[in-house]
């Protein structure tokens, strides 16, 4: 992973030097809360419900064991002994006090962490696949030039105050895990005759409007990536709206304008760029980047494991989370490791100072000191012995960290909504604990299959309920909470945007209602390796709006 240089130590503690003074200002009166909001959200804090929230960078979600641990302090030392991972590969902090929050960053610096730019305006975290560098589908690793990007894109002075906030996704591999079609810009990158490129989406995202990102360039060579990119954005920053939030994002701009003029007025303004306009990146940089994402020496291991095998016939727990929560890995008798932060009934995406602490040795003792945080709101160990994995279990499940889940049911993702958002309409976190009851049941759980269940408290997504296989929204009428259901959305290469099933339910209604869904699936799927969202995309959406509302 990436290692500060001495430009970048220097530039992040000056910042946490500002901030401090900027927070001893407002504590004194000197500035009004309206005065220190730009301040504060430059440095990733935000006014929640009942306190004020840090957010943490993550860059591409990757973490070593140092950083973790620091993580683990601070949530020890200043928060309530948690931390909650968000969609965004970040990790949010809902307790710190004001005061403090200088002498959070100070310690974050020196674990080469900051919250810049996790707020406000700007070019935010630069996102992508969990399992860079290591997937076995994978076609080239995204995470240099996500840092590439973070570099270019921190502290840009033309883009540090956009119409909107902006956000950018890259994934290296065929099947695409960054949910690129869903962002700002997302990029795939490809191979063509030997020259390495992005295939270039704009425009996706979700909310108040959701749309799935145009393709405006199937082919930029890696080398123009950087110049094509400020010629997307100089078109947003000059055509963007500043005079309404809700149409202020690019895929506003994208929709009204026509995927075709878009893309005509970003070709002229690429071609346009004049030789010293453009960003002519050394490849000695370029190279210096690519070297620290060289991947790890693992030790020589035979394809197969017979103490693997072995401990899966012996043990059916075992076999059960080696099932669902291992992804196949580039080199012979590894794997990549979903930790789930989504026990039954938990809170989804937390995860106490213990847990990190136990993760971040884990890491080290059998992960290659390599974290990562997946927009499923669940942690990736990229890197682990086939060997290792019964003792690896064993110490997961001593700390509850064992769910056998990923991409199962019960792995919902869930917006903190109102128990913490003042933006929100709806509470999240009990309708999610409320639904992974109702499928508690493990054997339930696989015959069911991979399926996406995402929530979101309010109409800004922040649970990516638009690109769940089934969605909910929290809706507020007339002070009663209700909750939409949609159906059909997906975050990969087919993304698409779920359509509304029909009229809102009550709370104590949708477990019971997505029961009788999910096993109308189970009596109509063609056999039991149809996933729900192909059985819905060949019979259509009436069979299971008709579960829906069906009385029990």
């Amino acid at each position: 992973m990436y290692r500060y240089d001495e430009f970048d130590a220097q530039i992040v503690k000056e910042r946490v030097a500002q901030f401090r003074g900027q927070v001893e200002r407002r504590l004194s009166g000197e500035l009004l809360e309206d005065e220190f909001k730009p301040l504060r959200l430059q440095n990733g804090v935000y006014l929640q419900l009942h306190a004020y929230m840090l957010r943490v960078a993550i860059p591409y979600g990757q973490l070593s064991a140092r950083q973790m641990r620091m993580l683990a302090r601070i949530a020890r030392e200043y928060d309530r002994n948690y931390g909650h991972f968000t969609t965004r590969q970040n990790i949010q902090f809902n307790w710190v006090a004001l005061k403090d929050i200088p002498d959070v960053l100070a310690l974050l610096a020196e674990v080469e962490m900051h919250a810049i730019q996790t707020s406000g305006n700007c070019i935010r975290n630069t996102t992508s696949d969990h399992y860079a560098g290591a997937a076995r589908d994978e076609i080239m690793d995204p995470r240099p030039w996500c840092e590439i990007i973070r570099q270019w894109s921190t502290f840009h002075p033309e883009f540090a105050f956009l119409p909107r906030k902006f956000k950018i996704a890259v994934t290296g591999a065929a099947h695409d895990r960054a949910a690129i079609r869903v962002h700002d810009i997302g990029l795939h990158m490809r191979e063509r005759d030997g020259v390495r490129g992005f295939e270039v989406h704009v425009g996706g995202g979700q909310g108040r409007t959701p749309h799935i990102a145009a393709l405006v360039n199937d082919f930029v060579p890696e080398d123009r990536l950087l110049d094509y990119l400020e010629a997307i954005m100089r078109v947003y920053n000059l055509h963007g709206r500043r005079d309404n939030k809700y149409k202020a994002r690019i895929k506003i701009l994208v929709n009204e304008l026509g995927e075709e003029e878009f893309t005509r007025q970003v070709e002229a303004e690429f071609a346009a760029q004049r030789s010293h306009e453009k960003i002519d990146l050394p490849q000695a940089e370029i190279d210096r980047i690519h070297a620290y994402f060289a991947p790890p020496e693992l030790a020589t291991k035979p394809e197969t494991s017979d103490v693997f095998e072995a401990a899966k016939a012996s043990d059916k727990v075992f076999a059960r989370w080696a099932r669902t929560n291992l992804h196949p890995h580039v080199t012979p008798g590894y794997t990549s490791v979903t930790v789930s932060l989504k026990p039954i009934g938990g809170l989804a995406g937390d995860a106490t100072d213990a847990q990190m602490e136990i993760i971040a040795n884990l890491a080290e003792t059998y992960g290659q000191d390599d974290i990562r945080v997946s927009h499923a709101q669940n942690i990736i160990l990229a890197h682990v012995a086939l060997d290792d994995l019964p003792a690896l279990h064993a110490e997961l499940d001593a700390a509850g960290l064992a769910t056998p889940n990923e991409s199962l049911i019960t792995d919902l993702i869930v917006c903190p909504g109102l128990d913490y958002c003042n933006l929100a309409n709806a509470r999240s976190i009990p309708v999610g604990q409320a639904v992974q009851k109702v499928f508690a049941d493990p054997d339930y759980q696989e015959d069911i299959g991979r399926l996406h269940i995402n929530i979101s408290g309010c109409i800004n997504a922040c649970g990516h309920h638009h690109v769940g296989h089934i969605g909910i929204l929290g809706v507020d009428r007339k002070g009663e909470e209700f909750y939409q259901i949609t159906f059909g959305g997906r975050a990969d290469e087919k993304a698409a945007i779920g359509d509304i099933a029909g009229p809102g339910l009550k709370s104590e209604d949708v477990p019971g209602a997505l029961k009788r869904v999910v096993d109308r699936y189970r009596e109509l799927r063609s056999g039991k390796d149809e996933l729900f969202i192909d059985t819905l995309g060949r019979l259509g959406h009436d069979p299971f709006k008709e579960a829906l509302y069906a009385a029990d």
